[in-house]
């Protein structure tokens, strides 16, 4: 899919409401409708990229992914199979006026010229018997989709990163690089289109996803967009208070007060630390989580001093 912005596709606002959607679409495909262009190929792809646009900004869910992620985000997250699911084109056809059945039947002028068919109205995919626009054949089948775990340190994710990866198929090797954006925390993903398995009879290749699994280093752990890191304390400093100098993620000295009777395994939270979000939306918190060091043994002075103190009673 190309980096289109579906509002400007659309001719609207990006604060139009939903009749305003709908509006706009209609007017655009009693335009650009294949009935109306008589076989223009390009006014046909101008055809599919307003039912794109529509079929995105239609839907409250995916309208909501779209303005949260913005077009290239999106794109990665949806491909075209996602954004026409449930969006059933034959009603949305007959609505404005256009003949047609559901279910893979022909739409159009009596299901011959310029009609489309597709499972559950869909004209782009799963055609039953024709697909896609015409009379023409099914196209071929897309290669299967491919998901490769890519293991990345708290530094390449925060900072983001260039990988190769090989990507093996019918005894063949492909080296891919991927750049990593910064904020691929544990478990998420991003999709690189037309990178995976290759058709087997000439139809376009799948997807390429890659997921973040975080190596723990250097003493961090991760929880969501949230970096946790232990400091050892001394029982003394956890009793008194004390100022500890703790190094972030991204190499930044920042110093922390550990106020004065702080519990073992406290977590004292330093905002905007953590790891960034994807989107572009702030990011997570550092946590450090306050370890009491108990000795293991006392020297004669150390007893005798709590020893005191215990007739105080603390």
């Amino acid at each position: 899919m190309a980096d289109d912005d579906y509002y400007k596709i659309l001719g609207i606002e990006k604060n139009a409401d939903a009749s305003e959607i709908k509006k706009a679409y209609r007017k655009l495909a009693m335009k650009y409708h294949p009935d109306k262009t008589e076989g223009d190929k390009a006014m046909e792809e101008k055809f599919k990229k307003i039912s794109e646009a529509y079929a995105v900004l239609s839907d409250p869910e995916k309208k909501n992914q779209y303005d949260t992620y913005g077009s290239a985000g999106f794109q990665q997250r949806f491909s075209q199979e996602d954004i026409f699911r449930n969006f059933d084109m034959g009603d949305i056809l007959k609505e404005f006026g256009f003949g047609g059945s559901m279910g893979g039947a022909s739409f159009g002028r009596g299901g011959q010229r310029n009609g489309f068919s597709g499972a559950g109205g869909n004209p782009f995919f799963q055609g039953a018997g024709q697909g896609g626009f015409g009379q023409r054949q099914r196209p071929p089948a897309k290669g299967k989709d491919i998901e490769y775990e890519i293991p990345l340190t708290i530094h390449e994710i925060m900072n983001g990163t260039k990988k190769t990866i090989t990507i093996s198929q019918d005894g063949s090797t492909r080296a891919i690089e991927v750049n990593i954006p910064k904020g691929l925390a544990e478990g998420k993903k991003i999709r690189l289109a037309g990178k995976g398995q290759m058709s087997p009879n000439g139809g376009p290749a799948g997807n390429l996803y890659i997921r973040s699994h975080f190596i723990p280093s250097d003493g961090y752990a991760v929880e969501g967009n949230d970096v946790l890191v232990s400091k050892q304390v001394s029982l003394s400093t956890a009793l008194l208070g004390d100022t500890l100098e703790i190094v972030t993620p991204d190499g930044t000295t920042l110093n922390l007060k550990v106020p004065a009777g702080t519990n073992h395994k406290a977590k004292m939270r330093i905002p905007g630390r953590g790891i960034p979000e994807m989107k572009g939306n702030g990011c997570g918190d550092l946590f450090v989580v306050i370890n009491i060091t108990m000795p293991k043994e006392l020297t004669d002075k150390q007893k005798e001093i709590i020893q005191q103190l215990q007739k105080t009673g603390l």
